[in-house]
């Protein structure tokens, strides 16, 4: 599973501004957002609406790091918006002046988008995403269906390790890309056996369409959901651990029906061939076989039908 807005409501907020020189944290923000105002990450809107603007500075050179963060030119200052990695990368100095704040954002289980203006540190962003008041009973009714639940995001470690530890999850994959994502699925495939993934972003795509099944939540992208072979409409965990008991109770009931048509096969086309004529001198008469076959075919209709209470 993703996890935020899978895991999470997916409607996150900016819940403290850090900045790294005093009375400049409106302009931290500002900045911010003027770059993700043309993002589609969940985050960027977050970073967007806590701006309270409606118009932003002209962007220039806009580039955007699929699970890394964005950077551009603003009032013809480079800035950069999104993980310390891509930070590092651009040769932002000086970092470590942040890092104990981030650190403690962190293990209070906020979300962390560092913001650099030119080559230094401008100030941190806490983001804050409430998880779903549906997803501990989800993952609770998935363990006990036999499941092991993976978390994969590109949150950082320790944010990712107190939602984990929260909803009780079993291993934690954080601090990776889409791309990375997809071959972690492919790894689980090798490893584990047969893997079903569940996301919402355009970042989950690639491993939505790795996985044996692909699980988009309504609530989500366009791109995830045609990457995904299931919806879920209402974007709730819970039917996940629905479409499972509908399609264990399916498949019973495939065997249930091959049994009911073997049986009737079994007897009725021997009977009806005279393999008891020469014993006892019955055959079967054309009136009751044909009323064997509706009876056969209301038997395997009337099993069918009892899977509209199945999973509710």
């Amino acid at each position: 599973v993703d996890k935020t807005g899978t895991l999470t409501e997916g409607k996150p907020s900016v819940v403290k501004v850090v900045a790294l020189a005093p009375g400049q944290e409106k302009e931290v923000v500002s900045l911010a957002a003027a770059l993700e105002q043309r993002s589609e990450h969940p985050l960027a809107s977050a970073v967007v609406r806590a701006a309270g603007q409606t118009t932003f500075p002209n962007v220039e050179h806009f580039e955007s790091s699929p699970g890394g963060g964005v950077q551009g030119s603003v009032t013809g200052k480079r800035v950069m918006v999104g993980k310390r990695a891509l930070l590092e990368r651009s040769d932002v100095r000086n970092l470590q002046q942040l890092d104990t704040v981030a650190n403690e954002l962190q293990h209070e289980g906020h979300t962390v988008i560092w913001v650099a203006v030119e080559e230094d540190p401008a100030g941190l962003l806490a983001v804050s995403d409430p998880i779903k008041s549906s997803t501990p009973e989800a993952i609770e009714n998935l363990h006990r269906a036999g499941l092991k639940i993976i978390m994969l995001t590109g949150d950082n470690k320790e944010t990712a390790r107190q939602v984990a530890t929260r909803l009780r999850i079993d291993e934690v994959v954080a601090e990776i890309t889409p791309a990375e994502k997809q071959a972690k699925v492919l790894e689980f495939k090798t490893r584990e056996g047969v893997v079903a993934m569940a996301g919402d972003g355009v970042n989950d795509a690639p491993a939505l369409a790795a996985a044996d099944v692909g699980i988009a939540m309504g609530t989500g992208t366009d791109v995830a959901m045609h990457s995904a072979g299931v919806t879920l409409v209402k974007g709730d965990l819970r039917g996940i651990v629905q479409a499972i008991a509908l399609s264990r109770a399916t498949m019973r009931n495939i065997r249930q029906n091959l049994w009911f048509a073997f049986l009737y096969n079994g007897l009725g086309v021997p009977i009806a061939a005279g393999v008891l004529y020469p014993f006892f001198g019955l055959l079967l008469s054309p009136i009751f076989a044909s009323a064997a076959m509706a009876l056969s075919s209301v038997s395997v209709i009337g099993n069918a039908l009892r899977l509209k209470r199945a999973a509710l």
